[in-house]
């Protein structure tokens, strides 16, 4: 009796394993007749992927570098103009013999020099008063370097100034002082912050820049917050 119960659950076993090979051959089959059937799109699929990398590793060494050494040579001929005191001629963009970093910003906006560019082109047109226009080419820039996006947001806070915009200025000034981790640039842009907070009579928010410097920036105060957290109790 236990010999007839083992050969049924061996010829058991068999039947399962041969069913399993079944299933297998037949799952076989149809991932053959899949790729058989959609052989055509799926060529055309990978076709397209292969292709996508291939022109974006073209893109990068047939047009991106090019761009990036030419705009290094007018951003470099702009700052020479600026170092000489030439601030119309490194503002440029009058003319495509002297770019200047307003052109080079308008022919390679697309490369990290030429956003540099116009974060020195809003400067000098900060410097020439037109706030404005200062402010719009300012706010082009960008970049992965935290203590140049403070600066920039500072820049545009004195631009808004500039136009009246006090409120946003102030705004702008809060996103300078926490943009970046570098601690003077955080002081600063934190005791900046303070002082027009103080100016708009917004006495509890300059009171927390104050605060701020009391607590971690008294290294590069020499006490005078304490001085400015006493005005916001009386000014």
């Amino acid at each position: 009796m236990a010999k007839l119960a083992k050969n049924a659950q061996k010829e058991q076993e068999g039947k399962e394993t041969v069913e399993f090979f079944k299933d297998l051959d037949r799952e076989a089959l149809n991932t053959e007749k899949f790729l058989e059937k959609y052989s055509k799109p799926l060529g055309i699929v990978f076709g397209a992927l292969i292709l996508g990398v291939l022109g974006f590793f073209a893109y990068k060494q047939f047009v991106v570098a090019p761009q990036n050494a030419e705009a290094v040579k007018t951003f470099l001929a702009a700052q020479k103009n600026l170092t000489e005191g030439k601030d119309k001629e490194a503002l440029g963009g009058k003319s495509a013999a002297n770019p200047g970093f307003v052109g080079t910003y308008n022919d390679f906006s697309s490369t990290d020099i030429g956003k540099l560019a116009a974060y020195n082109a809003g400067l000098l047109k900060f410097k020439e008063g037109k706030f404005q226009e200062a402010y719009d080419l300012l706010d082009k820039f960008s970049s992965d370097n935290k203590t140049l996006m403070a600066m920039k947001y500072g820049a545009m806070a004195d631009a808004q100034s500039g136009l009246n915009k006090n409120d946003d200025a102030l705004a702008l000034l809060d996103k300078a002082a926490t943009a970046s981790s570098d601690p003077y640039t955080t002081y600063y842009f934190t005791r900046k912050a303070g002082i027009v907070a103080l100016g708009l009579k917004k006495n509890a928010d300059a009171k927390k820049y104050f605060s701020t410097i009391d607590e971690k920036y008294q290294d590069y105060d020499n006490g005078m917050s304490d001085s400015y957290i006493e005005m916001t109790k009386y000014y």
